[in-house]
């Protein structure tokens, strides 16, 4: 059903967590169902990847994704649980005047947060090589712009920089120093190489922290707690729920192709009752008794 938690009690227990001294997990969801299951396992918060909701259109991850698309499934994510959401929203979408726009379109979707990064537009994966910067100063105006724009001064806004693969990690703690002033209220420091790196950063950088733990990138996979040891304050998993999830889709097609059937990975499926836990089909008996009118499977073997 429709979570209870309004936006803005979202945005306040982000805002709590991030103060907290405890490391804010956020788990990466491509879908609203995703995010209800992160938030049946306990998580702190849920993330909406730039790259996973771009990989879900079947597009590239190079600022192909627009406004009104990444915003609208932001919302639909992010109605589907009471734990906040924190979105990628990429460069801004356009220009310095853009990005005011963006945070409006976000606050009304009932996100909790989202962060901008300092590349040109159109940008590419924090992870690859070739990208490009638009000098400090502009991101300072992007950062100046989302401030600005914010109406709930709980809504969060991160800094992503791109600068430790381009100019180095102290042009990179230069520049974040400089989003901070600017009103950032967290840093994203993007393609760290070395845990010493994550070190120097947080010594450096007065804010909150979010450390990028995604699989394939030029970071080290630290763990939650060498990262709680470190000092972060907030820890995204962005596209690790999508492969987990490809992997298992293209497992069932080989296996439909060579096999013609799937009994082989139906132990490894969902089961329908799990399904429909998630889904809450319980919840809808109190509105609708004639929507209702039949039995959950709850036996262990159902699926």
């Amino acid at each position: 059903m429709t979570t209870r938690t309004t936006p803005a009690q979202k945005r306040r227990r982000l805002r709590e967590g991030l103060a907290s001294g405890r490391l804010q997990r956020l788990p990466g969801a491509f879908s609203p169902l995703v995010a209800r299951a992160v938030a049946d396992h306990g998580f702190d918060g849920v993330y909406v990847s730039g790259a996973a909701l771009s990989a879900d259109l079947g597009l590239p991850d190079i600022g192909l994704t627009t406004l009104s698309e990444v915003a609208g499934r932001g919302g639909q994510i992010a109605r589907a649980t009471d734990l906040p959401t924190l979105i990628d929203a990429d460069t801004g979408f356009g220009e310095v005047v853009n990005v005011a726009r963006s945070i409006e379109a976000f606050e009304d979707a009932g996100l909790a947060g989202l962060h901008l990064e300092d590349q040109v537009n159109p940008k590419r994966c924090g992870h690859l090589d070739g990208k490009e910067l638009v000098g400090a100063d502009r991101m300072v105006q992007r950062v100046r712009a989302a401030v600005h724009a914010r109406t709930d001064p709980d809504f969060v806004i991160c800094a992503r920089t791109d600068a430790r693969s381009v100019e180095g990690l102290d042009a990179a703690i230069e520049r974040a120093k400089a989003y901070v002033d600017a009103g950032a209220d967290m840093v994203f420091p993007e393609s760290l190489r070395t845990e010493a790196e994550f070190a120097a950063f947080r010594d450096a950088v007065e804010v909150p922290l979010l450390a990028n733990m995604t699989e394939f990138g030029a970071s080290p996979l630290l763990t939650a707690s060498q990262l709680q040891d470190l000092g972060y304050n907030l820890v995204i998993w962005p596209v690790s729920t999508l492969r987990s999830a490809m992997g298992a889709v293209e497992g069932l097609l080989e296996a439909l192709r060579e096999q013609g059937t799937q009994a082989g990975l139906v132990e490894r499926m969902q089961t329908r009752k799990r399904l429909y836990e998630l889904v809450e089909y319980a919840s809808y008996a109190e509105f609708d008794q004639t929507l209702f009118d039949f039995d959950i499977p709850g036996g262990t073997d159902d699926h």
